[in-house]
């Protein structure tokens, strides 16, 4: 009998404050989130910075999909799950977070909450001030890099004045704040290159459920598809194992133990679920739909379409979008 959805650790009662932090901190989930007043902290899309205080009063600032992160921790303890690995972040450090990475933080039960500040920002922003380098290739960034960087006291200074600058840059008025901040989050990026990064400290408890649910986290981040010039959503077993760093046999193993369901399988049923939505509610072209949706080729989208549905997409967009006159 097929398992049910695993759900989160249940924190001890009285801890609010620190479930809506590990919530502001980890990947964005499905669930709705309460929208919070626009922080003075934060440039259009592209860029926000934020205390850790402010994050756990607006989790609004944190419902985006397409951001990498930059978290400097001053105080407090937290456990981040990150992939197949898992740190312990018990004095100050920077953590750094793809969004095509699963992860998730756990706060312990007991302990004060964490101080200082999260910068969150999308690669495009970034683009011209890391002179065409992609964020994913950063060691920073890849899933087989170290995303936690402990700092001694001449480090946690540093870092403190670069978060601080960024904050007072994005309240001024200056017309060029942007190359500002763009150059200062740089700065930081290449300067925690340059640290020695933290080790790995455990492997993750309950292997299969922590598996499943990285695995349903890194699902469900790539949608809703808002946009047609996009990264291409991630379609085949093989995809997910290695943004996991695991074997590809061991993440269907625990996927299947857990969900009674292939990996396959779930990645099948959200695809045909986007692609329904999208054929419903835009006015796309079906080729169109095709390469958002990872297919190299209209025809094997209708193919794939048609195999899980036994409809074409046109048959199905002609059945749910009302005539025009």
């Amino acid at each position: 009998m097929a398992k049910t959805k695993p759900q989160p650790s249940p924190l001890a009662e009285g801890s609010h404050q620190r479930r809506l932090l590990a919530k502001a901190l980890s990947n964005p989930m499905t669930e709705a989130r309460p929208s919070a007043p626009p922080s003075p902290y934060h440039i259009g899309e592209d860029v926000e910075v934020l205390t850790m205080h402010e994050a756990r009063c607006g989790l609004g600032n944190f419902n985006r999909r397409d951001k990498f992160k930059v978290v400097l921790v001053l105080e407090g303890i937290n456990e981040l799950h990150y992939a197949n690995r898992g740190y312990v972040v018990d004095r100050p450090a920077l953590v750094f977070t793809n969004r095509l990475i699963p992860y998730a933080w756990e706060v312990p039960e007991g302990f004060n909450e964490q101080q200082g500040y999260l910068c969150c920002f999308s690669e495009s922003f970034l683009h011209s001030a890391m002179r065409g380098v992609s964020l994913k290739d950063l060691v920073l960034y890849k899933v087989d890099g170290n995303p936690v960087y402990f700092l001694n006291d001449e480090q946690v200074r540093y870092f403190t004045d670069a978060f601080t600058r960024m904050r007072r840059d994005l309240e001024s008025d200056y017309a060029h704040k942007e190359d500002l901040l763009r150059n200062q989050l740089s700065i930081v990026i290449h300067e925690a290159a340059r640290l020695e990064p933290a080790t790995p400290q455990h492997a993750a408890a309950n292997a299969a459920e922590r598996i499943t649910a990285l695995f349903q986290n890194l699902l469900e981040v790539q949608f809703p598809i808002t946009a047609q010039l996009r990264e291409p959503v991630l379609k085949s077993a093989g995809d997910y194992a290695e943004r996991m760093a695991v074997h590809v046999n061991h993440l269907n193993a625990m996927v299947k133990e857990v969900t009674g369901k292939s990996t396959t399988t779930h990645i099948n049923e959200r695809l045909v679920t986007e692609a329904q939505l999208l054929l419903a509610h835009t006015d796309w072209g079906v080729s169109e739909i095709a390469y958002s949706l990872g297919f190299e080729y209209p025809t094997y989208f209708n193919n794939f379409f048609k195999k899980h549905t036994s409809l074409t997409p046109l048959t199905f967009r002609r059945a749910h979008v009302p005539a025009t006159a």
